[in-house]
């Protein structure tokens, strides 16, 4: 299967201006071939905490950009966006990947941004899923859920591509890179992250969109420029990495540790 990972800019607080700016880049994307197109977190607004500012609903603009680029496209689309659905009192940083035959696919974010204060507008999400896409296993993560291995080492045995979406900025771009790399290599499957660029509320996002094989090995890479980058992935190339070296067999389960205060 063919992946893009569209690293962008974007139009603070303006989905309609962001939109126009990443059509020609999924363009070029199923025009290279690409069965999944990936974009940023909060992709058509910036990450912002102030819910009330930027939520959308499920039949939002935002949404409805992603499908409609699907279907033009014939291929899968996928960014998150911020979601208020009605009757409820707080949004989610909702996952949305949009099929080519209006297949629609959502994760929440599981780990709200509490540092920022992403907690106090968006309630957290409950499960983790995954999609299958060209025959790959395509489990999806929003940015600061990354700092969080359970859930990945929970899905990683039945995952062949880890996508993290993300607005990750400058100053904690060496913890993104290490940490794309390290849920690659626990794993042994492919990782894709897709990072903003630009500048927002002070903020400075470098991308650093990566593309990182089952062994760790950065197939793609790019920082500081709006790119798309391009690769194929092949669910039989994770299957013969677990053969080769079987270490997810020795993997323990957390639920059945004792844990033992010492006495100091």
């Amino acid at each position: 299967m063919r992946v893009a990972a569209v690293q962008h800019d974007i139009v603070w607080k303006d989905p309609i201006a962001t939109h126009r700016r990443v059509e020609p880049m999924i363009a070029r994307a199923a025009g290279d071939g690409a069965h999944l197109v990936v974009l940023a977190e909060m992709f058509s607004t910036g990450f912002a905490t102030s819910a009330a500012d930027i939520a959308q609903p499920m039949d939002g603009s935002s949404v409805e950009f992603l499908r409609t680029a699907a279907d033009r496209h014939r291929t899968w689309v996928a960014a998150s966006v911020p979601i208020l659905e009605p009757g409820n009192a707080r949004a989610r940083n909702r996952f949305i990947a949009a099929g080519p035959a209006g297949e629609l696919a959502t994760y929440d974010k599981r780990h709200p941004f509490s540092y920022a204060g992403e907690h106090l507008e968006f309630d957290p999400g409950d499960a983790v899923i995954t999609i299958e896409i060209e025959g790959m296993r395509v489990t999806p993560f929003v940015c600061y859920d990354l700092r969080f291995a359970d859930d990945f080492w929970g899905a990683g045995p039945t995952t062949d591509l880890f996508v993290v979406v993300a607005n990750w900025p400058e100053p904690r771009r060496q913890h993104w890179s290490a940490l794309l790399t390290a849920r690659a290599i626990e794993n042994q499957c492919y990782v894709v992250g897709v990072n903003r660029i630009g500048t927002a509320e002070a903020l400075t996002f470098s991308g650093d969109s990566a593309v990182i094989s089952p062994t760790g090995q950065q197939l793609a890479g790019a920082s500081w420029v709006e790119t798309v980058l391009t690769v194929d992935v092949d669910a039989s190339e994770v299957a013969g990495v677990r053969e080769r070296f079987p270490f997810l067999q020795d993997r323990r389960d957390r639920s059945a540790q004792s844990h033992r205060q010492l006495a100091q």
